[in-house]
């Protein structure tokens, strides 16, 4: 009779937690952003994220770049990291620092400037010049094209050729009547107080181009920004911190996604992660879950065609890449 009694009570709990599980999975989640501008339409190929502007096609992080991906590449999304200059000016560079991107060390290969910038005292940081003194140098300086020849060492018109430092406020100018639809994703990489401040002058900037403040999504690896982000900038959209992504990860694959409470607007992942165990993230459940809860999907930083193909079977939205060239190319044989 107990044994009876006993399975009775096991299978009335194997049965709630199945209907359980199957009620959360159909209730409507409440969505963290109506309408996202980042998530592409029903059977729709992803956009193009140009990496740092595209840098495996152009000098990373220019104008030459930005103008390149837009108008020869046709990319959807810019992709790109912002400091804070000395006198106030957000400018796109991926690190702190501007050697091994222009000439401030004069005519010393690559390597040397590696090698050099090993004493981290010797490099020459973004948040210790202004943007006067950074205009001075070529951005362009070591770029190679595809036979490895430095095309962009000897430019003397560095304006002309897009190939100073370039702001935030330069980049919506340049395309803000012409590309009206452009979307971006940035980061703020400083921190503190200074970080506090590139979000305020990112905003006041959006202030002066009101069309992209809609299109822009932001992102920060540090937790004091976040939170700037979140109670003084509530109409920006915001990328999913380190943190959080991992959450919406496995709520997601735990099939209880539903109790997430995450508010981000983009879910930006690579495919895969290594926690001890390499878990793979380019899922289609993973795209359809966030999808219900109006979260774009975005796959960083992707250069091989394999894994390109591999992402657009998936149904992402956005796919991150250094060669906006290739997976254009890619995308063209889909349409």
């Amino acid at each position: 009779m107990k044994k009876h009694t006993g399975l009775k009570i096991l299978g009335g709990t194997i049965a709630a937690v199945i209907l359980f599980m199957t009620v959360i999975n159909v209730i409507p989640p409440k969505k963290n952003v109506e309408n996202n501008p980042f998530i592409v339409g029903e059977g729709e190929l992803p956009m193009i994220a140009a990496h740092r502007g595209g840098g495996e096609c152009n000098p990373e992080n220019t104008m030459l770049a930005f103008r390149e991906a837009v108008r020869t590449y046709g990319v959807e999304i810019i992709e790109s990291d912002l400091y804070l200059t000395k006198d106030g000016y957000l400018v796109y560079n991926h690190d702190s620092y501007i050697d091994e991107t222009c000439n401030i060390n004069g005519d010393i290969s690559l390597e040397e400037v590696r090698e050099l910038c090993r004493d981290k005292s010797a490099r020459h940081y973004i948040k210790d010049m202004t943007l006067e003194e950074l205009r001075e140098y070529n951005f362009g300086y070591y770029f190679e094209d595809e036979s490895g020849k430095r095309i962009y060492k000897d430019e003397d018109d560095l304006e002309g050729a897009g190939l100073q430092i370039a702001t935030v406020d330069r980049l919506f100018a340049e395309f803000y009547e012409e590309v009206p639809e452009l979307l971006f994703i940035v980061e703020i990489k400083d921190s503190g107080e200074r970080g506090y401040r590139a979000c305020e002058i990112l905003d006041g900037t959006l202030d002066a181009y009101p069309n992209y403040r809609d299109r822009i999504v932001v992102g920060t690896f540090h937790d004091e920004i976040e939170e700037e982000l979140k109670s003084k900038y509530p109409d920006l959209y915001r990328g999913a911190p380190t943190g959080t992504a991992a959450t919406f990860i496995v709520t997601t694959m735990l099939g209880v996604n539903i109790f997430d409470s995450s508010d981000f607007a983009c879910l930006q992942i690579p495919v895969e992660y290594d926690v001890g165990i390499t878990l793979g993230l380019a899922k289609k459940s993973y795209v359809n879950r966030a999808h219900r809860r109006g979260v774009a999907v975005q796959y960083w930083t992707i250069n091989d065609e394999e894994t390109m193909r591999e992402l657009i079977e998936l149904g992402c939205d956005c796919i991150m890449t250094d060669n906006p060239k290739l997976l254009k190319e890619v995308l063209d044989e889909y349409r």
